[in-house]
Protein backbone atom coordinates (compact mmCIF):
# COMPACT_ATOMS: atom_id res chain seq x y z
CA UNK A 1 0.00 0.00 0.00
CA UNK A 2 1.60 3.60 -0.83
CA UNK A 3 1.43 6.25 1.05
CA UNK A 4 -1.07 8.03 -1.12
CA UNK A 5 -3.47 5.05 -0.43
CA UNK A 6 -3.21 5.04 3.10
CA UNK A 7 -4.16 9.07 3.55
CA UNK A 8 -7.12 8.43 1.19
CA UNK A 9 -8.15 5.19 3.13
CA UNK A 10 -11.65 4.14 3.34
CA UNK A 11 -12.60 6.16 6.68
CA UNK A 12 -13.49 9.22 4.44
CA UNK A 13 -15.49 7.42 2.07
CA UNK A 14 -17.31 5.29 5.43
CA UNK A 15 -17.65 9.27 7.19
CA UNK A 16 -19.37 10.13 3.95
CA UNK A 17 -22.19 7.13 4.33
CA UNK A 18 -22.20 7.44 7.87
CA UNK A 19 -22.91 10.96 7.24
CA UNK A 20 -25.59 10.27 5.16
CA UNK A 21 -27.58 7.35 7.52
CA UNK A 22 -27.16 9.53 10.20
CA UNK A 23 -29.20 12.76 8.16
CA UNK A 24 -31.66 10.00 7.52
CA UNK A 25 -32.32 8.58 10.81
CA UNK A 26 -32.62 12.07 12.15
CA UNK A 27 -35.23 12.93 9.78
CA UNK A 28 -37.49 9.99 10.21
CA UNK A 29 -36.94 10.36 14.09
CA UNK A 30 -39.70 12.73 15.49
CA UNK A 31 -37.64 13.50 18.60
CA UNK A 32 -34.77 14.80 16.45
CA UNK A 33 -37.11 17.04 14.71
CA UNK A 34 -38.93 17.83 18.08
CA UNK A 35 -35.25 19.09 19.57
CA UNK A 36 -34.30 20.37 16.48
CA UNK A 37 -37.27 22.57 16.40
CA UNK A 38 -37.03 23.99 20.12
CA UNK A 39 -33.19 24.36 19.43
CA UNK A 40 -33.68 26.74 16.30
CA UNK A 41 -36.47 28.32 18.16
CA UNK A 42 -34.09 29.22 21.38
CA UNK A 43 -31.14 30.30 18.50
CA UNK A 44 -33.91 32.85 16.83
CA UNK A 45 -34.86 34.14 19.74
CA UNK A 46 -31.49 34.94 21.12
CA UNK A 47 -30.43 36.24 18.35
CA UNK A 48 -33.62 38.40 17.08
CA UNK A 49 -34.26 39.03 20.83
CA UNK A 50 -33.59 43.30 19.85
CA UNK A 51 -36.01 43.69 17.85
CA UNK A 52 -38.39 41.34 19.01
CA UNK A 53 -38.48 42.83 22.31
CA UNK A 54 -41.19 45.02 22.48
CA UNK A 55 -39.51 47.23 25.57
CA UNK A 56 -36.06 47.46 27.13
CA UNK A 57 -35.36 45.25 29.48
CA UNK A 58 -33.55 47.32 31.94
CA UNK A 59 -36.39 50.20 32.27
CA UNK A 60 -39.03 50.44 34.03
CA UNK A 61 -42.12 50.88 31.64
CA UNK A 62 -45.17 50.66 34.53
CA UNK A 63 -46.07 51.35 38.11
CA UNK A 64 -45.85 48.40 40.10
CA UNK A 65 -46.20 48.06 44.92
CA UNK A 66 -44.89 44.99 46.51
CA UNK A 67 -48.24 44.46 46.70
CA UNK A 68 -49.23 44.39 43.13
CA UNK A 69 -47.41 43.74 40.33
CA UNK A 70 -49.48 43.68 37.15
CA UNK A 71 -49.95 40.46 35.22
CA UNK A 72 -50.14 39.30 31.72
CA UNK A 73 -52.15 42.06 29.40
CA UNK A 74 -52.24 43.15 25.81
CA UNK A 75 -49.45 45.73 26.23
CA UNK A 76 -47.47 43.04 28.30
CA UNK A 77 -47.46 39.72 27.58
CA UNK A 78 -45.91 38.57 30.52
CA UNK A 79 -46.72 41.28 32.82
CA UNK A 80 -44.20 43.29 34.88
CA UNK A 81 -41.51 42.14 37.52
CA UNK A 82 -41.10 44.01 41.00
CA UNK A 83 -39.25 46.78 39.05
CA UNK A 84 -41.68 47.32 36.59
CA UNK A 85 -40.00 46.00 33.48
CA UNK A 86 -41.48 44.05 31.10
CA UNK A 87 -41.17 40.63 32.01
CA UNK A 88 -41.29 39.42 28.11
CA UNK A 89 -38.98 41.77 26.44
CA UNK A 90 -36.29 40.33 29.92
CA UNK A 91 -36.91 36.65 29.08
CA UNK A 92 -36.31 37.51 25.57
CA UNK A 93 -32.88 39.04 26.44
CA UNK A 94 -32.60 36.44 28.73
CA UNK A 95 -32.01 34.02 26.18
CA UNK A 96 -29.54 35.97 24.42
CA UNK A 97 -27.62 36.15 27.49
CA UNK A 98 -28.03 32.19 27.88
CA UNK A 99 -27.17 31.52 24.64
CA UNK A 100 -23.37 33.61 25.13
CA UNK A 101 -23.06 32.03 28.83
CA UNK A 102 -23.34 28.54 27.04
CA UNK A 103 -21.26 28.82 23.73
CA UNK A 104 -18.73 30.70 25.25
CA UNK A 105 -18.35 28.03 28.26
CA UNK A 106 -18.42 25.29 26.15
CA UNK A 107 -15.64 25.98 23.68
CA UNK A 108 -13.44 27.00 26.31
CA UNK A 109 -14.24 23.67 27.88
CA UNK A 110 -13.91 21.88 24.45
CA UNK A 111 -10.87 23.68 23.53
CA UNK A 112 -9.58 22.37 27.15
CA UNK A 113 -10.22 18.90 27.20
CA UNK A 114 -9.33 18.10 23.37
CA UNK A 115 -6.00 19.75 24.35
CA UNK A 116 -5.56 16.70 27.47
CA UNK A 117 -7.09 14.63 25.42
CA UNK A 118 -4.99 15.24 22.63
CA UNK A 119 -1.83 15.27 24.74
CA UNK A 120 -2.79 11.66 26.69
CA UNK A 121 -4.68 9.71 23.24
CA UNK A 122 -1.77 10.74 21.24
CA UNK A 123 1.34 9.92 23.91
CA UNK A 124 0.11 7.43 26.43
CA UNK A 125 2.19 5.90 28.97
CA UNK A 126 3.37 7.79 31.75
CA UNK A 127 1.59 11.03 29.73
CA UNK A 128 -1.54 9.06 29.83
CA UNK A 129 -1.29 8.39 33.27
CA UNK A 130 -0.61 11.93 34.40
CA UNK A 131 -3.46 13.58 32.40
CA UNK A 132 -5.74 10.49 33.19
CA UNK A 133 -4.98 11.37 37.33
CA UNK A 134 -5.78 15.11 37.45
CA UNK A 135 -9.09 14.13 34.87
CA UNK A 136 -9.77 11.77 38.43
CA UNK A 137 -9.67 14.37 40.65
CA UNK A 138 -11.77 16.75 38.76
CA UNK A 139 -14.36 14.28 38.11
CA UNK A 140 -14.36 12.76 42.16
CA UNK A 141 -16.40 16.19 43.03
CA UNK A 142 -20.01 17.32 41.29
CA UNK A 143 -20.05 19.52 38.91
CA UNK A 144 -22.20 21.73 39.79
CA UNK A 145 -20.36 22.03 43.29
CA UNK A 146 -17.22 22.49 41.36
CA UNK A 147 -18.40 24.62 39.74
CA UNK A 148 -19.93 27.09 42.26
CA UNK A 149 -16.29 27.19 44.11
CA UNK A 150 -14.69 28.17 41.02
CA UNK A 151 -16.77 30.45 40.56
CA UNK A 152 -16.93 31.75 44.07
CA UNK A 153 -13.10 32.34 44.30
CA UNK A 154 -12.87 34.21 40.86
CA UNK A 155 -15.56 36.43 41.96
CA UNK A 156 -19.18 37.21 40.66
CA UNK A 157 -19.50 38.02 37.30
CA UNK A 158 -20.09 36.53 33.50
CA UNK A 159 -16.45 35.53 33.24
CA UNK A 160 -16.35 33.46 36.44
CA UNK A 161 -19.44 31.94 35.61
CA UNK A 162 -18.15 31.27 32.24
CA UNK A 163 -15.04 29.92 33.61
CA UNK A 164 -16.70 27.56 36.15
CA UNK A 165 -18.79 25.95 33.86
CA UNK A 166 -16.00 25.47 31.41
CA UNK A 167 -13.68 23.86 33.88
CA UNK A 168 -16.10 21.66 34.93
CA UNK A 169 -16.68 20.65 31.36
CA UNK A 170 -12.93 20.02 30.62
CA UNK A 171 -12.37 16.59 31.91
CA UNK A 172 -15.76 15.18 30.18
CA UNK A 173 -14.20 15.71 26.68
CA UNK A 174 -10.96 15.22 27.57
CA UNK A 175 -11.57 11.45 28.94
CA UNK A 176 -13.82 10.95 25.40
CA UNK A 177 -11.99 12.15 23.30
CA UNK A 178 -8.78 10.17 24.89
CA UNK A 179 -11.29 6.96 24.30
CA UNK A 180 -11.65 7.79 20.84
CA UNK A 181 -7.81 8.22 20.16
CA UNK A 182 -6.71 4.97 21.90
CA UNK A 183 -9.40 2.56 19.93
CA UNK A 184 -8.54 5.14 16.78
CA UNK A 185 -4.87 3.87 17.60
CA UNK A 186 -5.42 -0.23 16.94
CA UNK A 187 -7.47 0.09 13.39
CA UNK A 188 -5.97 -1.11 10.49
CA UNK A 189 -5.24 2.53 8.35
CA UNK A 190 -3.39 3.57 11.41
CA UNK A 191 -1.10 -0.32 11.19
CA UNK A 192 -0.96 0.62 7.37
CA UNK A 193 0.30 4.23 7.96
CA UNK A 194 2.90 3.15 10.43
CA UNK A 195 4.04 -0.09 8.04
CA UNK A 196 4.64 2.67 5.27
CA UNK A 197 6.50 4.68 7.31
CA UNK A 198 3.92 7.95 7.63
CA UNK A 199 5.32 10.21 10.59
CA UNK A 200 3.58 9.45 14.12
CA UNK A 201 2.67 13.80 14.03
CA UNK A 202 0.68 13.30 10.77
CA UNK A 203 -1.16 10.17 12.04
CA UNK A 204 -2.47 11.63 15.07
CA UNK A 205 -3.65 14.82 13.71
CA UNK A 206 -4.44 14.10 10.55
CA UNK A 207 -6.23 10.67 10.73
CA UNK A 208 -6.47 9.69 14.30
CA UNK A 209 -7.72 12.86 15.76
CA UNK A 210 -10.57 13.96 13.07
CA UNK A 211 -11.87 9.85 13.40
CA UNK A 212 -12.35 10.36 16.92
CA UNK A 213 -14.12 14.02 16.85
CA UNK A 214 -17.80 12.83 16.41
CA UNK A 215 -18.74 11.54 19.67
CA UNK A 216 -17.14 14.79 20.97
CA UNK A 217 -19.37 17.26 18.68
CA UNK A 218 -22.33 15.49 20.04
CA UNK A 219 -20.85 15.13 23.51
CA UNK A 220 -20.67 19.29 22.94
CA UNK A 221 -24.44 19.59 21.81
CA UNK A 222 -25.57 17.46 24.96
CA UNK A 223 -23.10 19.54 27.31
CA UNK A 224 -24.96 22.94 26.05
CA UNK A 225 -27.37 21.75 27.62
CA UNK A 226 -25.96 21.56 30.74
CA UNK A 227 -23.91 24.64 30.72
CA UNK A 228 -27.34 26.68 30.31
CA UNK A 229 -28.50 25.04 33.51
CA UNK A 230 -25.56 25.43 35.66
CA UNK A 231 -25.69 29.35 34.35
CA UNK A 232 -29.31 29.46 35.74
CA UNK A 233 -27.98 27.79 38.62
CA UNK A 234 -25.10 29.91 39.76
CA UNK A 235 -26.99 33.34 38.69
CA UNK A 236 -30.07 31.68 41.34
CA UNK A 237 -27.12 31.73 43.94
CA UNK A 238 -26.11 34.95 43.29
CA UNK A 239 -22.19 33.79 41.78
CA UNK A 240 -23.11 35.70 38.31
CA UNK A 241 -23.60 39.47 37.83
CA UNK A 242 -24.33 41.80 40.23
CA UNK A 243 -26.19 44.17 37.70
CA UNK A 244 -29.98 43.93 38.28
CA UNK A 245 -30.17 45.46 33.96
CA UNK A 246 -28.78 42.52 33.10
CA UNK A 247 -31.41 39.79 32.08
CA UNK A 248 -30.20 36.23 33.11
CA UNK A 249 -32.71 33.57 33.70
CA UNK A 250 -31.52 32.40 37.44
CA UNK A 251 -31.93 35.99 38.45
CA UNK A 252 -34.71 36.22 37.19
CA UNK A 253 -35.86 33.35 39.45
CA UNK A 254 -33.93 34.16 42.39
CA UNK A 255 -35.56 37.99 42.73
CA UNK A 256 -39.10 36.41 42.56
CA UNK A 257 -38.78 34.39 45.19
CA UNK A 258 -40.03 36.90 47.68
CA UNK A 259 -43.25 37.59 45.30
CA UNK A 260 -44.26 34.17 44.73
CA UNK A 261 -47.29 34.38 46.98
CA UNK A 262 -48.52 37.87 45.01
CA UNK A 263 -47.03 36.92 41.53
CA UNK A 264 -45.91 33.62 40.57
CA UNK A 265 -45.85 34.08 36.84
CA UNK A 266 -42.80 36.12 37.39
CA UNK A 267 -40.69 32.14 38.22
CA UNK A 268 -43.10 30.56 35.91
CA UNK A 269 -41.55 32.06 32.26
CA UNK A 270 -38.27 32.16 32.97
CA UNK A 271 -38.29 28.92 34.52
CA UNK A 272 -39.85 27.28 31.98
CA UNK A 273 -37.43 29.34 29.39
CA UNK A 274 -34.68 27.14 30.92
CA UNK A 275 -36.45 23.97 30.58
CA UNK A 276 -37.40 24.58 26.89
CA UNK A 277 -34.12 25.65 26.10
CA UNK A 278 -31.91 22.56 27.90
CA UNK A 279 -34.68 20.11 26.90
CA UNK A 280 -33.81 21.43 23.02
CA UNK A 281 -30.53 20.59 23.07
CA UNK A 282 -30.82 17.37 25.36
CA UNK A 283 -33.21 15.94 22.31
CA UNK A 284 -31.10 16.84 19.72
CA UNK A 285 -27.63 15.27 21.42
CA UNK A 286 -29.17 11.95 22.31
CA UNK A 287 -31.16 11.75 18.84
CA UNK A 288 -27.44 12.49 17.38
CA UNK A 289 -25.76 10.16 19.55
CA UNK A 290 -28.46 7.52 18.47
CA UNK A 291 -28.02 8.72 14.48
CA UNK A 292 -24.00 8.42 14.57
CA UNK A 293 -23.57 5.35 17.00
CA UNK A 294 -22.66 2.07 15.07
CA UNK A 295 -24.79 0.00 18.06
CA UNK A 296 -28.02 1.51 16.43
CA UNK A 297 -27.12 1.37 12.94
CA UNK A 298 -29.24 -1.94 10.97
Amino acid sequence: MSLAQVETVAPEETGGSLGRDAWRRLRRNPVAIVGAILVIMFVALALLAPWLAPYPPDKPVGQVTPTSIPGPSAEHWFGLDDLGRDEFSRVLWGARWSLVIGVVSLLLGLIGGMVLGLLAGAFGGWVDGLVMRLVDIMLSVPGLLFAIGIAAMLGSGLDAVMIAIAVVNVPIFARLLRGQMLAQRQSDYVLAAKAVGVRRRRIVLGHVLPNSLTPVIVQGTLTLAVAIVDAAGLAFLGLSSNDPSIPEWGRMLADTQRYLSSAPLLAVFPGLAIIIAALGFTLLGESLREALDPKYRR
